[in-house]
């Protein structure tokens, strides 16, 4: 015997049966949500799939070659379920899109369900930050789900989602925010599809992102949703008022398994990405941010009377910038390695003191014979003078950071 119920609350309405008795066999006696569409009945058991995934030792990076070196220079690792929680403007979402744009670099798919933007409005805005996120949707490993989630009830989303992931099969997905669905379900409702939605992608080794947003005026260290405890990962962004300014801070609050950063970290958006910025310490030991740290930078040079020969060279180069313009030639495999070996190599020793230009020269083809290029990819420096140029994939970090001048080449003395 099968009891059918039909329930709308919070204005949707959500179908459930339940299994009253069946001769001779053994069946559940949950009550489970289900539903009627063109792919016919589909229903969603109430309880989550279990512990029985298993646990990878491979790691995938963040996208981001700072918050890298917060894991130990590794990244998350494949599989895991991880959380960006944080007020409005805190770069959430930024975050996700590295993490997609990262995924997509190594030739695989990423679903990113979108609850607050449409897919249009996502690439625009990132593109603002230097992530380009239109040539891996047009070559289909980039898929942006957008809809409001007052579109579908609670399991609608859910069993959506499901089908979604199945058909398609990719290895990361992203939920930006995952707190907009306390619109459509109680907390404790919210809280039991998110921990059947995590449990269904580990089981298939699917690396999620979700992102949190919190109220201002609440403790920073807590969830909305108090879904922290089912995240493998906890990265938690804030906006620092300080000195007149707001300054963005990104720290991790736990990784399970993982060694990891303890350090409050201040990053910036750039024309080239997020950034993260190195630490500056005043004589008191407590960090400088925003203007205050480079007020510090100014003052640190003289505070070592003697410095050495290698030392004045890296002092004087905290005081310059490196304009760098790297010329590629579509999204060709080295062309791709060698932005990222790129960016990763800036953010590790020039933070906060370098720009990057991307030159196509597939899309101008005039500029390679105005620049005299004749190998892609191509490295140039343009700042400081003397212009300096650097072929390849930029693999050899040791050869890339003697060519821009941020080491010396000759030993020691």
């Amino acid at each position: 015997m099968i009891l059918l119920d039909q329930r709308v609350m919070e204005q949707s309405a959500t179908r459930r049966l339940r299994i009253i008795k069946y001769r001779g066999s053994a069946h559940g006696g949950n009550e489970m949500p289900f539903l009627i569409d063109d792919h016919g009945v589909s229903v969603l058991p109430i309880t989550s799939l279990g512990l029985a995934h298993q646990a990878s030792t491979a790691h995938v990076s963040t996208g981001v070659a700072g918050l890298d070196a917060m894991f130990g220079r590794k990244g998350y690792y494949r599989g895991n379920s991880v959380l960006a929680s944080g007020t409005a403007g805190t770069g959430k979402s930024s975050v996700a899109a590295h993490f997609a744009q990262a995924a997509c670099r190594r030739g695989e798919r990423c679903l990113y369900f979108a609850f607050e933007e449409s897919a249009s409005q996502i690439a625009r805005n990132m593109r603002s930050i230097g992530v380009d996120l239109e040539p891996w949707m047009r070559r289909d490993l980039l898929r942006i789900h957008s809809q409001r989630p007052t579109a579908l009830g609670l399991e609608a989303h859910l069993v959506a989602m499901h089908r979604v992931i199945e058909d398609w099969k990719p290895r990361v997905v992203i939920v930006d925010p995952v707190t907009n669905m306390i619109t459509v379900g109680s907390e404790t409702e919210v809280k039991a599809m998110l921990a059947r939605l995590i449990d269904f992608m580990k089981l298939r080794q699917i690396t999620a992102l979700f992102t949190s947003l919190t109220e201002g005026g609440r403790a920073a260290e807590r969830t909305d949703l108090g879904v922290s405890s089912l995240m493998d990962v906890w990265m938690l962004l804030g906006n620092l008022e300080a000195n007149g300014e707001r300054n963005r801070t990104i720290q991790v609050v736990k990784a399970r398994g993982m060694a990891h950063s303890n350090q409050v970290r201040e990053f910036v958006m750039t024309n080239d990405g997020i950034q993260l910025v190195d630490v500056s310490r005043r004589v008191d030991g407590s960090v400088a941010i925003g203007s205050a740290r480079g007020a510090e930078q100014q003052r640190a040079p003289g505070r070592d009377p003697k410095p050495s020969r290698r030392g004045r060279r890296m002092k004087n180069g905290a005081r310059r910038t490196w304009r760098l313009r790297l010329y590629v030639a579509g999204q060709t495999p080295k062309s791709i390695a060698a932005l990222g070996n790129l960016k990763r190599l800036c953010e590790e020793h020039l933070a906060g003191r370098y720009r990057i230009e991307i030159v196509d020269l597939q899309k101008q083809p005039h500029l390679a014979r105005r620049d005299e290029i004749v190998v892609i990819p191509t490295l140039v420096r343009q700042l400081p003078q003397p212009i300096r140029k650097i072929i390849g994939d930029l693999s050899n970090q040791q050869k890339v950071l003697v060519g821009l001048d941020v080491l010396a080449g000759e030993p020691e003395v």
